[in-house]
């Protein structure tokens, strides 16, 4: 190597140690008070502290990052120009030597407490030291400012912690956040919502809070005063809600358009927009400037998924008069949250128009069913069941479940209504707590168990809450339905005293209010963390946001289930994010892999033509045969949503809307035909379901487990189909118990059930018959 090359590369290697400006072991100490992190690049909107009756909001936060959330990086060698500099300059490394030092290095208390303070927890600095003694020992060729660092320190002209600059600056590589912590901070800084919303802010806005229980007209007098303002807008938590205001205004001859997630409607013939729409509220403007705004539902800022919609609704809104509706329980919260914008809140409060009363007795028999009764399950396979055992009756029932099409529930609706139609008996799920309007004269609950999803995002059975049965039951006689007094009682005797307490309670009023990431602060996130994928973006988000005491993060499970789904399909950060915002029922396959393929088609920049989704969903369609193929149906029509939804969002790429909402039209009408006839939907499900099959679901059935008297009443009671207690063979019974079908109370519960009953039609008898053999024939098959 010639003098002069030596020179140069000596000085490139001189200024890279003197850029790192590598300690000395006296001065390790020192580098604890240096300033760790970027440059702030950010203005802090949020500056100053902002008074509340709850306290002073602070800007600095303790809160420690979740460091799990942070995945490590690979990185590679960046010194191809030096090629073998530092090996030149000194001499080959010995591996043995080395493994030695790093390992002494790790052990240093002093090491792993400057690190800490750096922001390398004890999990971060052992990865961190991991991934840099494999770098170490592994790569080719190293730096070669570390080269000869690592030299001196084995020959005895350097000290340990000389090595602590390079391994940060490694650490740094593969945990790029450790370099931006306080611009993440920043960027993760909610806890003065109000002040995203320059627009609400610049005007004093009137809030009028129209409190009171289902069917008090509270929803009534705020509309009265939106048809009457020179424009405005109504958020609903529903499409059928914003459905039914659209048609109400127009009605009124109001000028009115419809908003919701995958429609736009304009009453305009140009689709010139009008004063007043009405919207689902996640779709609701924040910079369009109104005179009266309409948030119905306001107790829904507590949900731990949409929460986030209403908060963003009431800080958000440009209005002069903010007319809330909802339970008294959200009145102190809603004034405190207007406290923090300094906006006072006018309350006022309503009486419910018609009385409804809890009866002293339960149903106990489908026999006791009576016209205008509503039966309210919390399952699916639970109205499939009581549905089929109505029609055994020789009644006719109308079905209403959460993923029937808005047109379906309806259809439904408009025929348990009709006076003319000989349907009197509607079975539902809490569906029917918003959005409709029923002519319900008895609402009976069977069941008061619910399926819920907790703070932590997971599946729960709970008993329903106060507010959810309040909802429920506030249905049954209604002030425009033909019946003047409401009813409410249980199917099983033993729920009735729950239900009375429940029903008792005070509704617990609410304290917080939900918030959510905006595409924005994600795409700073992304900024700088730009090797993370969405879903780790969201977590680490999550992981650092600081809320006040009122607020908290919604739910990001379903997000980030769609962010990992599709995270290995190339697509830019903004198109992620709104693929991931989409609204879809994961729980049905089919609609998850259409969303999948949506995303794929998307990415290669083909447009999702009308012909490509005809052959995604094998359109066209027959009606259905057994309910299997009615839930195909259900999330087919899930899918061509899905398609809507995106339309408005990438218009150029979703290009057919209106030859797919033609279809989704006439599915609709094929779906509906399938509810009308779901009970000769049931049977052909039972028919063809093997044995040792559940007949709803056709999967095989798990082995016999003990059964609990609240588990087993989702199937129908023997009493319900006519067996006389002379029918029952004391031995079956007995195989019952030992199989874990019964338990030995229910059992005794049953006989004497079934000892008051007179003598039933002889098909409940074969029915009944029919359900146990084929459950011990399976039994025994397994």
């Amino acid at each position: 190597m010639s003098a002069n090359r030596c020179m140069l590369l000596f000085s490139r290697v001189q200024h890279r140690i003197c850029a790192i400006s590598v300690p000395k072991k006296n001065a390790l100490v020192d580098s604890r008070c240096g300033n760790f992190g970027s440059t702030t690049l950010l203005k802090d909107p949020w500056s100053g502290p902002v008074t509340s009756r709850r306290g002073v909001y602070s800007n600095s936060s303790s809160r420690s990052p979740d460091t799990s959330l942070f995945v490590p990086l690979d990185i590679k060698s960046d010194v191809a120009g030096d090629c073998a500099v530092g090996a030149e300059l000194t001499q080959p490394l010995d591996r043995s030597e080395l493994l030695k030092m790093l390992n002494k290095f790790y052990k240093r208390n002093e090491i792993q407490k400057i690190a800490a303070d750096q922001g390398l927890d004890a999990r971060l600095f052992h990865q961190a030291f991991i991934s840099f003694r494999k770098y170490v020992l592994e790569i080719s060729t190293l730096s070669a400012d570390l080269h000869i660092i690592l030299n001196d320190i084995c020959c005895g002209a350097g000290h340990i912690d000389d090595l602590y600059p390079y391994f940060m600056r490694h650490a740094k590589q593969i945990f790029p956040m450790l370099d931006c912590m306080e611009d993440l901070r920043k960027i993760s800084d909610l806890r003065v919502p109000a002040n995203w919303y320059p627009e609400a802010r610049a005007i004093q806005r009137k809030v009028i809070f129209h409190a009171g229980p289902t069917n008090s007209g509270k929803t009534h007098h705020a509309i009265q005063r939106y048809l009457a303002a020179k424009s405005g807008v109504y958020c609903g938590p529903l499409k059928l809600l914003a459905h039914e205001i659209f048609e109400k205004s127009n009605t009124a001859g109001v000028p009115c358009d419809l908003v919701t997630g995958e429609e736009r409607t304009f009453v305009d013939a140009e689709k010139r927009q009008a004063e007043h729409v009405a919207c689902t509220i996640e779709m609701c403007s924040v910079t369009t400037p109104y005179e009266v705004a309409v948030i119905d539902e306001i107790q829904m800022i507590r949900d731990i998924s949409r929460g986030w919609a209403w908060t963003r609704a009431l800080l958000g809104l440009c209005a002069e008069e903010i007319h809330v509706c909802g339970e008294p329980a959200a009145i102190n919260f809603v004034t405190e949250l207007m406290y923090t914008t300094g906006e006072e809140v006018e309350v006022r409060n309503y009486k419910r128009l018609t009385p409804c009363s809890i009866l002293d007795h339960a149903v106990e028999s489908l026999d006791n069913l009576r016209p205008g009764d509503c039966i309210v399950c919390f399952s699916k396979n639970d109205i499939y069941s009581i549905s089929r055992q109505i029609e055994i009756r020789g009644l006719e029932c109308a079905v209403i479940y959460g993923s029937l099409p808005p047109g379906t529930k309806l259809s439904q609706a408009k025929k348990f209504n009709d006076p003319e139609d000989p349907c009197k008996i509607l079975v539902a799920t809490d569906a029917i707590g918003m959005g409709l309007n029923l002519s319900i004269k008895r609402i009976i609950f069977n069941s008061l168990v619910k399926p819920n999803i907790n703070e932590k995002g997971e599946k729960e059975l709970d008993t329903i809450s106060t507010s959810q049965a309040l909802q429920i039951a506030g249905r049954a006689g209604r002030f425009s339905s033909i019946f003047k007094e409401g009813e409410v009682t249980t199917m099983h005797r033993d729920d009735l005293p729950i239900l009375k307490e429940i029903l008792s309670r005070t509704v617990h009023a609410i304290e917080i209010a939900g918030l959510h990431p905006t595409a924005e602060q994600i795409e700073m996130f992304a900024y700088h963390l730009p090797d993370a994928t969405l879903s780790n973006l969201i977590d680490i988000f999550v992981s650092l946001s600081q809320v006040d005491g009122m607020y908290f993060v919604c739910n990001i499970d379903d997000f980030k289930f769609l962010a990992d789904m599709i995270q290995h399909i190339p697509l830019n950060l903004r198109s992620r994010y709104v693929f991931c915002t989409a609204p879809i029922n994961k729980k049905q396959p089919f609609v998850c892999t259409s969303f999948l393929k949506f995303a794929r088609q998307f990415s290669r920049d083909e447009p999702l033509t009308f012909d490509w989704v005809c052959r995604l969903v094998s359109w066209p369609l027959v009606p259905p045969k057994n309910i299997k193929d009615l839930v195909h149906l259900e999330a087919v029509h899930d899918v061509l949503d899905l398609y809507l939804w995106l339309s408005y969002r990438f218009m150029d790429m979703f290009p057919d809307a209106n030859h797919v909402r033609e279809i989704q039209q006439e599915l609709d009408s094929i779906i509906q035909l399938g509810v009308r006839n779901i009970t000769r939907l049931i049977r052909a499900t039972e028919t063809s379901a093997t044995p040792g099959t559940d007949p709803l679901s056709n999967q095989r059935r798990p082995g016999p487990s003990p059964v609990s008297p609240r588990k087993f009443r989702g199937a129908p009671k023997a009493h319900d189909s006519g067996v006389e207690a002379g029918q029952l063979d004391k031995s079956l019974g007995s195989r019952l118990v030992q199989e874990g079908l019964l338990t030995p109370d229910l059992l005794r519960q049953l006989q004497k059930e079934w000892s008051k009953e007179h003598r039933q039609e002889e098909v409940g008898v074969k029915l009944v018959a029919e359900t146990l053999n084929n459950k011990l024939k399976g039994r025994k098959k397994k």
